[in-house]
């Protein structure tokens, strides 16, 4: 039982640690911020206005000690959410077991080989949904594999990966897309660790055990329960047939969860809570394929980030489930059931379909390079938007039901989420640069970390496991931002497909209120003379995109130019792009909580280069409190999850467009 935790600092987020496990939290799950998962250290210029911010920053073997205080690594279960920069943050984990059983004069190597826990580590869903890649995908396969074999090896206890399946249904994943995708990339992992040779053939039953996996559950909960069905079957038959493991336990499906955040609604949020109680009986009413872990968001996450109050109600809807019902007292309800047994076959054909066809392409590495992966994606999120528009999909609240009395949980919606401290990134960025003067001030310190990085990259051209190097790397305190960058050196980096320009727009013609809007489009730019472009940008290092791409086909389908470069991009880059495209408006998509930090740069930089005209709206999970101060700057729109209809929000676009140009509020019919 957990809850998804971390902000602030170190400090901050073991004392909130420390309150969950005393109210029965029975193991973490940590939230590290955006820098720490691409790399980067708080004193990056990349990482202005996200630290601390959707995680704990952790910079260094200092701060992952401080993480931890109090809290016995060998007895705990630990789940982190980490991809791209997974090996750094377990290599530092590992030395603090090894410290804490060194001062309690235990065995160092007996407490390491006691860690229990989960990295994510799923590279490929990073370029299909969160964006926390910075290697290509062959290079990050590697890291993936060295850690895989490393483990198995000296901590077995250990996942080291959770293939997540998550992310994909958060980006638009069908179920079947869903299933495919996640067994795709455990195909990949498991082909790579067998031809790396790191690991005997016969243990490779081992390998297979300890592959994890991280998936979603949806409020369409007898769907989502009979897609867990079909994972187990499929698992099953892939790791028996493909990799000819012959023990029934190493092959058993092992998966945690957390419940669908795609679904939260920030219209009526205390709709969720309902939501996510059905979401949670997907992966527990069905023994044969219960969840192992279950971590479930919290009701108010769609309005900002949520309090220790709001995760307490999270933690005890499993606890009422777990302790006050009798759903785990009964074997599988479901066994015999002709209903179920024909929905999980048809999961299970459409699954092997796809997962066919990702093969015929290469697998999924050339999948995730050619762009196929992320533009069915795409094209699914929008087919799911236009369903919720078309009141085809219900959404209690949002497209129905939308009358409702004064909610006492929102009256103060500052009051109603989290915040994290504003000198929050100054003193992180402060404390990593006395970290690094001091580690330097005496020549043994900083020649023992100057040799960890150069071993770092020497192992990285040479092929050999890194794990041994980042180890010591670790223990040398070397930052989080230094050992990313010495791999960078050797690896490059890489910017994964859109999936914009070759997803699908609108299916089956357009709507009404699309046509009109088109027409509005096409009007004005016969006023002005020159056809409408927008600039859709993500500045920072927030790489969850799905917005930003629906916002892009759609307005592609409204008729504008669209300019879409993707994620990570920096508030100078945008301005020059706007800039070199002659854009007529400048929209930001920020899920992060960087928008106060990141936008007035941005403005700043428009004026700067002769283009303070062109008018700046954005989108996120912004409080009420920022919206406006955020007004007040200049910005002519602001946009929240509660802005559901893509065809009124493109409409709003044409009217940014026309007061910016002095034109009539009323836009004539085109000629």
């Amino acid at each position: 039982m957990r809850t998804y935790a971390g902000h602030s600092s170190a400090a901050a987020s073991n004392a909130l640690y420390r309150r969950n496990l005393a109210k029965g939290q029975t193991g973490l799950s940590v939230a590290f911020d955006l820098p720490t998962q691409t790399g980067y250290d708080p004193d990056h210029s990349l990482a202005r206005g996200e630290v601390g911010k959707v995680g704990v920053p952790i910079s260094h073997i200092g701060d992952m000690r401080a993480l931890f205080d109090q809290i016995p690594l060998a007895q705990m279960n630990t789940s982190m959410t980490i991809n791209a920069t997974a090996m750094w943050l377990l290599a530092m984990y590992q030395v603090v077991a090894e410290e804490q059983a060194e001062a309690a004069g235990e065995d160092p190597v007996a407490a390491v080989r006691a860690l229990a826990g989960t990295t994510q580590n799923d590279i490929i869903k990073e370029y299909l949904s969160r964006g926390t890649y910075v290697f290509a995908p062959g290079p990050s396969l590697r890291l993936i594999t060295d850690m895989v074999a490393y483990t198995v090896a000296e901590i077995p206890k250990w996942n080291p990966i959770n293939i997540c399946s998550y992310h994909l249904q958060e980006a638009g994943a069908t179920p079947v897309q869903e299933i495919a995708y996640a067994m795709c990339t455990a195909i990949a992992v498991l082909d790579a660790v067998r031809d790396s040779g790191q690991v005997p053939q016969e243990r490779f039953g081992e390998v297979v055990a300890r592959i994890s996996f991280f998936v979603n559950a949806g409020v369409r909960f007898v769907e989502e329960m009979c897609k867990m069905r079909a994972f187990v079957q499929l698992w099953d038959e892939l790791t028996l047939e493909r990799y000819g493991v012959t023990d029934p336990k190493q092959r058993r499906f092992r998966y945690g969860v957390q419940v669908n955040s795609l679904g939260l609604t920030e219209a009526q949020p205390e709709n969720n809570v309902q939501r996510i109680v059905l979401e949670m009986l997907a992966v527990t009413l069905s023994k044969g394929a219960r969840a192992r872990a279950v971590q479930l968001p919290a009701w108010n996450e769609a309005l900002g980030l949520p309090r220790p109050w709001d995760q307490q109600w999270s933690l005890r809807m499993q606890q009422v489930l777990a302790f006050e019902s009798d759903l785990l007292e009964y074997d599988d309800l479901f066994e015999g059931s002709t209903v179920v047994a024909a929905k999980v076959e048809e999961l299970v054909s459409g699954a092997k379909a796809e997962i066919d066809r990702v093969q015929e392409l290469g697998g999924a590495v050339p999948a995730v390079e050619s762009g196929y992966m992320k533009s069915a994606l795409v094209a699914s999120h929008a087919l799911r938007r236009q369903r919720i528009e078309a009141g085809e999909d219900i959404v209690v609240g949002v497209n129905r039901f939308e009358t409702t009395e004064p909610n006492p949980l929102t009256a103060d919606l500052d009051a109603a989420i989290q915040t994290v401290d504003h000198d929050v990134e100054a003193k992180a960025a402060d404390a990593v640069r006395a970290w690094r003067e001091q580690r330097d001030a005496e020549s043994a310190g900083r020649e023992r970390a100057a040799a960890a990085i150069e071993r770092l990259r020497t192992d990285a051209r040479s092929g050999v496991n890194l794990m041994a190097a980042s180890i010591e790397a670790a223990r040398a305190g070397v930052t989080t931002g230094e050992w990313a960058q010495a791999l960078r050196e050797e690896f490059g980096e890489f910017r994964a497909p859109t999936g914009v320009s070759g997803s699908v727009g609108v299916s089956s013609g357009a709507s009404d209120e699309l046509r009109a809007v088109r027409a509005q489009v096409q009007a004005t730019s016969e006023e002005l003379g020159e056809r409408l472009r927008v600039l859709v940008a993500k500045p920072g290092l927030d790489g969850h995109s799905n917005g930003a791409e629906q916002i892009a086909v759609r307005a592609r389908d409204a008729g504008f130019e669209v300019v879409y470069q993707g994620i990570r991009l920096t508030p100078e880059q945008i301005v020059a792009a706007a800039v070199a495209e002659d854009v007529h408006l400048v929209g930001i998509s920020i899920l992060s909580g960087s928008h106060m930090a990141l936008v007035p740069e941005i403005m700043a930089g428009l004026r700067e280069s002769g283009a303070g005209e062109v008018p700046v709206i954005v989108g996120g999970i912004i409080p009420d409190a920022d919206g406006r101060a955020l007004r007040e700057q200049g910005v002519a729109a602001v946009f929240t999850p509660k802005d559901f209809g893509l065809n009124e929000i493109m409409g709003q676009f044409v009217t940014v467009i026309r007061q910016a140009r002095g034109l009539d509020a009323r836009t004539p019919q085109p000629a």
